[in-house]
Parts: structure tokens; C-alpha cells; sequence
């Protein structure tokens, strides 16, 4: 492959709740993220001929939804450069299942592009860019395990354990619109601070909703929660489980039934992209 290799991780979600929604029907969030060491990639190569163009195939995403295209030509327009760029995409991390793959990949995008373009755009302006694709995707930008509020664009940093997680995909795709529209989706939970969380609040506000609409996540939340804690993570279906050593994760992962797929990452409190970030400047 040629061309300049950038990482997209994935992020988990260790509690979600949705304590309210604003006019535009945009719901306000309160959450903290932390990355995974699981990651697509994506390889750049600058075209002097202003074309955007994807070089590879991704299952179920034509070239005109992804948020890596649409990302791309997002900071072509609003940069003005003349300069395009061939894309080859890698997926590692499953669409639908709340690891923030897309969002991971589009802020990869606008961070990689905002060099290898030599833009010189800020940190906050490339955050306000992709906050017009996604939710999620400032966080990928800031880098850093956060807190976030608002519709999880106000970020705070917060300095975790990084244990192991064991993450379990079910085989179904979850819609995150499906589950922010429905009518039986918890919009008011109480808002707490980050010293509750951190003394063991929250939970997962989405989660009885996918529950209920995914019978294949409710399956896989009984049989692994009937051995660890285990969560949704975003809007799922992905389910994760924290432990304090990788061999005990990967034991874990052994025991799966062989109609769920999963892997095992460390958590990451620093991103691997703010790294790939250092090494190209």
C-alpha cells in the first residue's frame, strides 16, 4: 500500500445518559469516552487534481455515505485548497455496533488531511467541522479520554485506569437514529458530576431500548453479564467487559459461543492518532 498510514481507533462508551433534548431534536449528553487499542487505518495519497476519491471497498457504505468521503471534501470546500487525495480505507472496527468507527475515521480524516494539505487549520476548527458530521467525532479529534456533555462536543479531560476490555459483537447492525427517535428512549435522567461517575455512577440510558428492539443483544448482555459486568456501548450493539489483565479477558473471549464474533483491547486514556499527529510534524 502507498502513501501515508494514519489510525482510526475505536472508543467505548463507559456510561451514557440522556438528560434532556434541545428544540432542534438533537438530544444533551452526558458521557465519558475512553479509545481502545483497536483501530482501522487509512492511507493518504495528495492528488494535485483536486479529486476525493475512495480506493477501496467497505461493505454496505458506498463512496457517497462515508464519512471518510464526506469528511474529505467537507475541508476541501471550506479550506478552499486546490489539492485532493486517494483514500484506501481498512476496517477493523464493525459498522452499527457504538465503537465510533465512522466518527473515528472522518476526524482521522480532517486531522491527516489538515497536514498532508498544509492547511494549518486549528484543533478547534477542524473540531467544529466535524461536529457538522457527527456527534462523536470531536472527541476522535481532542484525542484524550473526556467527559462530554452537550450533544458530546463539550469535553473535559479525565485520567482513568486503562484495564482490559473484552468487546463481543453480536451479528446485527444498530441504527443510532432508530434509538435516539424512540418514543420509549430515557430523556431525562437527573445530571451528575464527574466524582459520581468516577465513584461507580452511571449507566447506559440506550441500553434497555436496544434490549428491547435487538433480541441478538439482549441474548449476548444475559449470557456475558451472567459472568462479568457487562454494558452497551453507545447506541450498540456492541458489548464490552472490563478486566484487570489481558489473560483474563482473552479467557473470557475463548468462552464465547461461536455465533458472536469479538476481540480484546487495552484501554487508552491518550489516542493513538495525537502519536501519528507528533511523528508527521
Amino acid at each position: 500500500m502507498t502513501g501515508s498510514v494514519w489510525p482510526a481507533p475505536a472508543k467505548v462508551n463507559l456510561f451514557l445518559h440522556v438528560i434532556g433534548q434541545r428544540a432542534d431534536g438533537f438530544h444533551l449528553l452526558q458521557t465519558v469516552f475512553q479509545f481502545l487499542g483497536r483501530e482501522d487505518k487509512i492511507w493518504f495519497t495528495v492528488r494535485r487534481d483536486g479529486v476525493v476519491r475512495r480506493t477501496s471497498e467497505v461493505d454496505g457504505i458506498p463512496p457517497e455515505d462515508d464519512l471518510v468521503v464526506r469528511a474529505a471534501q467537507r475541508l476541501q470546500f471550506l479550506s478552499g485548497t486546490s489539492l485532493g487525495a486517494d483514500i484506501k480505507l481498512h476496517k477493523r472496527l464493525p459498522v452499527g455496533g457504538g465503537l465510533g468507527g465512522g466518527s473515528s475515521d472522518a476526524a482521522t480524516t480532517l486531522v491527516a488531511l489538515n497536514q498532508l494539505w498544509a492547511l494549518g487549520l486549528s484543533r478547534q476548527t477542524l473540531t467544529d467541522i466535524g461536529l457538522s458530521l457527527g456527534a462523536d467525532v470531536p472527541v476522535f479529534i481532542y484525542g484524550r479520554s473526556a467527559w462530554a456533555e452537550g450533544v458530546g462536543e463539550k469535553l473535559t479531560p479525565v485520567i482513568l485506569d486503562e484495564p482490559w476490555y473484552l468487546v463481543v459483537q453480536p451479528p446485527c447492525y444498530v441504527s443510532t437514529a432508530e434509538i435516539f427517535k424512540a418514543p420509549d428512549l430515557t430523556r431525562n435522567t437527573p445530571p451528575i458530576k464527574i466524582r459520581d461517575f468516577l465513584a461507580g455512577g452511571g449507566r447506559n440510558d440506550c441500553e434497555a431500548v436496544v434490549r428491547a428492539r435487538y433480541p441478538e443483544v439482549a441474548q449476548l448482555l444475559d449470557w456475558l453479564g451472567s459472568r462479568v459486568e457487562a454494558r452497551v456501548t453507545g447506541t450498540g450493539g456492541c458489548v464490552f467487559a472490563r478486566f484487570e489483565s489481558e489473560r483474563m479477558a482473552e479467557e473470557m473471549l475463548r468462552e464465547l459461543p461461536n455465533r458472536w464474533k469479538g476481540f480484546v483491547a487495552k484501554g487508552m486514556n491518550r489516542s493513538p492518532l495525537l502519536d501519528r499527529m507528533d511523528d508527521e510534524a
